[in-house]
C-alpha cells in the first residue's frame, strides 16, 4: 500500500476515479450502478437507514476528514501555521480564494432558488492540488509548496467550518452531547496511548498489549461518536475533523500515517466514483441551470483571482515586515490560485450536501465540479510547469556564474 502515499499516484486514482464513475453512468451498466448507489443499507436498532452513496460520504469520508484534521492540527502546532506571522499570509490568500469565487456564483444565481449553493466553489482539493504540484512542479522551491500547503489547509478548515454551520439540519442537543462527550473521551485514551499519563502512573509507557486494547477501545469510541454525531443533525464527517483535533499528536501522526494509502487508495477513489456516478443531462446548453454556471466559472477563475489577489494585497500590507525571500512573487500566486481552483473531493460532498432535495441540479453541479476541476488541473499543470522551468533555468544560470567566477 505505500505506492499510495505518492501525492502523484493518489491524485491518478483519484481523477481515474470520477472519470470512470461519470463514464460507467452513462453506459448500459449505468441504472444498475445507479440503484446500487441509491440501495438502502440500514441497522434499525441504531437508528441508521443510508444508501450506499451516503454510506461512503457520510461513513467512510470521515477517515478522509481525520487524517486532514491530524495534519491541521500538526500545522498549527509545529509546522507552516504555527505562528501568526507564518499563517497570516496563506489565510489572506485562502480567504480570498474563499469569498471570490462565492462572489461569483452568487452573482450567476442572482434570483435563482440555488443560492444555497455559493460554498461548492469555495473547496480546494488539498490531495488533487498536492499531487499536480508533485508531477510537474519537481522544480519549485520549498516555500511554493509550504505555502500552498498552509493555504489549502486553511481552506480544508473553512471548508469544515462551513459544513458544520450551514448544512447542519435540525439539532439534535442529547446527541450532540453524546458525540462531544465521546471527542472527550478518545482525546483521553490518546493520551493514554501516548504514554504520558500512564507513565505517571506506573513509571513506565503502556506495554504492547495495552496498548492493543486502547486501540480497540478507542475505535468503539470513534465509531460511536460517528453515531452520535450523525444522529444529531451535525453533518457525520465532523465526527473525524474533532477526533484528528483532540488526539494527541504522536499517537495521532501514526494513525494517520496508517489510515493514508487506506484513504488515498479506497476511500477517496469509492467517493469520486459515488460522487460521479451521474447521468449527464440531455438537455441543450441553454437549459443548464445557473447553478452550473456558477460553479464552472467560479472553481477556475473565481479561485485564481481570489487567491493570486488577496495573496498579492497582503504581500504588499502585512507582508511588508517579512523576509522578502519568503514571499511567493505574483507569477508564483497565480500558479497557486490555478492549483487552489482543484475542488474536487470537497466541492463535490458540499454539492451532495447543497442540493440534497434537488436531484437534476444536483447532477448538474456533479458535472460542473468535474469540469471546472479539469479545468483547474489543465491551468494549474501548465502555470506549475512554467515557473518550475524558470526556477530550474535560474538554478542553472546561478550555478553557471559561480564557476565562471
Amino acid at each position: 500500500m505505500s505506492i499510495f502515499r505518492s501525492e502523484r499516484n493518489s491524485a491518478g486514482l483519484l481523477l481515474a476515479a470520477a472519470a470512470l464513475g461519470l463514464i460507467l453512468a452513462n453506459t448500459k451498466a449505468g441504472i444498475g450502478l445507479l440503484e446500487a448507489n441509491d440501495a438502502h443499507i440500514g441497522f434499525p436498532t441504531l437508528g441508521l437507514d443510508l444508501s450506499t452513496g451516503h454510506w461512503i460520504s457520510d461513513g467512510l469520508l470521515v477517515i478522509f476528514f481525520f487524517i486532514v484534521a491530524v495534519e491541521l492540527k500538526y500545522e498549527l502546532v509545529a509546522g507552516s501555521l504555527n505562528s501568526p506571522t507564518k499563517a497570516i499570509l496563506p489565510a489572506i490568500a485562502a480567504l480570498g480564494g474563499v469569498i471570490v469565487p462565492a462572489g461569483i456564483y452568487l452573482l450567476f444565481n442572482a434570483g435563482s432558488p440555488y443560492l444555497g449553493g455559493w460554498p461548492i466553489p469555495t473547496a480546494t482539493d488539498i490531495a488533487f492540488a498536492l499531487g499536480v504540484l508533485a508531477i510537474f512542479g519537481r522544480a519549485l522551491p520549498t516555500k511554493v509548496r509550504v505555502f500552498l500547503l498552509a493555504l489549502a489547509v486553511l481552506d480544508d478548515l473553512v471548508a469544515i467550518l462551513i459544513i458544520a454551520f450551514f448544512f447542519t439540519t435540525s439539532l439534535n442537543l442529547l446527541a450532540l452531547g453524546g458525540a462531544i462527550l465521546g471527542v472527550v473521551v478518545f482525546g483521553a485514551l490518546s493520551q493514554l496511548l501516548g504514554g504520558r499519563i500512564v507513565g505517571r502512573m506506573i513509571g513506565s509507557r503502556p506495554t504492547g498489549a495495552l496498548k492493543v486494547l486502547i486501540c480497540i477501545v478507542m475505535v468503539i469510541v470513534a465509531i460511536l461518536t460517528w453515531d452520535f454525531m450523525y444522529q444529531s443533525g451535525v453533518h457525520a464527517t465532523i465526527a473525524g475533523v474533532a477526533l484528528g483535533l483532540v488526539m494527541a499528536r504522536k499517537p495521532g501522526a501514526s494513525a494517520a500515517h496508517a489510515l493514508q494509502p487506506w484513504s488515498n487508495a479506497v476511500v477517496l477513489p469509492l467517493f469520486a466514483f459515488s460522487a460521479a456516478l451521474v447521468a449527464i443531462p440531455s438537455v441543450g446548453i441553454a437549459e443548464l441551470s445557473p447553478a452550473f454556471w456558477g460553479i464552472l466559472v467560479a472553481l477556475p477563475v473565481g479561485k485564481l483571482l481570489g487567491i493570486t489577489l488577496a495573496g498579492w494585497i497582503g504581500a504588499r500590507t502585512v507582508g511588508r515586515s517579512s523576509d522578502a525571500s519568503s514571499l511567493l512573487t505574483l507569477k508564483d500566486l497565480v500558479m497557486v490560485g490555478g492549483l487552489g481552483g482543484i475542488g474536487f473531493t470537497v466541492s463535490l460532498l458540499m454539492n451532495e450536501l447543497a442540493f440534497a432535495g434537488v436531484h437534476e441540479v444536483a447532477d448538474e453541479g456533479t458535472i460542473a465540479v468535474l469540469l471546472g476541476s479539469g479545468v483547474s488541473i489543465v491551468a494549474a499543470a501548465i502555470l506549475v510547469s512554467m515557473r518550475s522551468r524558470a526556477y530550474k533555468r535560474a538554478r542553472e544560470t546561478k550555478r553557471s556564474g559561480a564557476l565562471v567566477e
